[in-house]
């Protein structure tokens, strides 16, 4: 899983669903820089995007170097934010909720949007399927922060309200290996480093 680049509101706004919203020339550096450390895997099978611009924008040039297609994924999707969409962290972080988004955020549910719980689940769902029909492969999934911090305590097996303590940067890697034994995490928000060797030990 791989967070999308730098975007000019990256710690300013919580941009959530809304379109129209782009790599910055950093983030489209950090695209480029994570494509040649994708790029070293090997039984790469498939490459899944989220809708959203920066997320695609982020996985073609990775696509580009495996000689592979994007294939677009809603799963994939940013939370649903609902009124806070667009929002400026700053005066986000000064609301009273924000304390139960940090510490009990499986028990918020977004103003006309969507729950921590509902996202966490729709991003697990659609890994658990990507993995069952890419059985034996490597598949590079491009998403965002909240929803690969849910999948990877999913995978930890740490409770969702504990998912806040999870760092995921912009263009990190964070990867999974799904078994019949179940899941094993190999790496969270790795930024630089051969990833050629990633593999259960």
């Amino acid at each position: 899983m791989v967070r999308h680049g730098k975007t000019p509101s990256t710690g300013k706004l919580l941009p959530g669903r809304a379109k129209g919203l782009h790599l910055s020339d950093t983030g489209t550096q950090e695209a480029n820089e994570v494509a040649q450390r994708l790029s070293k895997l090997k039984n790469v099978t498939a490459i899944y995007a989220s809708p959203l611009e920066r997320a695609r924008e982020t996985a073609a040039p990775t696509a580009k170097l495996l000689k592979q297609k994007v294939i677009i994924e809603k799963g994939l999707l940013e939370c649903d934010f609902g009124d806070w969409t667009g929002k400026e962290l700053s005066k986000l972080m000064k609301l009273p909720e924000w304390s139960t988004v940090q510490r009990a955020p499986s028990t918020f549910r977004f103003p006309n949007g969507e729950s921590f719980t509902q996202m966490q689940t729709r991003m697990t769902t659609t890994l658990d399927a990507l993995r069952t029909k890419h059985q034996g492969g490597v598949v590079i999934c491009f998403s965002h922060a909240d929803p690969i911090k849910a999948a990877v305590a999913h995978a930890m097996g740490t409770h969702l309200d504990l998912f806040q303590r999870i760092v995921i940067s912009t263009c990190s890697v964070s990867a999974v290996s799904y078994s019949a034994f179940g899941p094993v995490v190999l790496t969270v928000n790795s930024t630089g480093g051969d990833l050629s060797e990633l593999r259960m030990s």
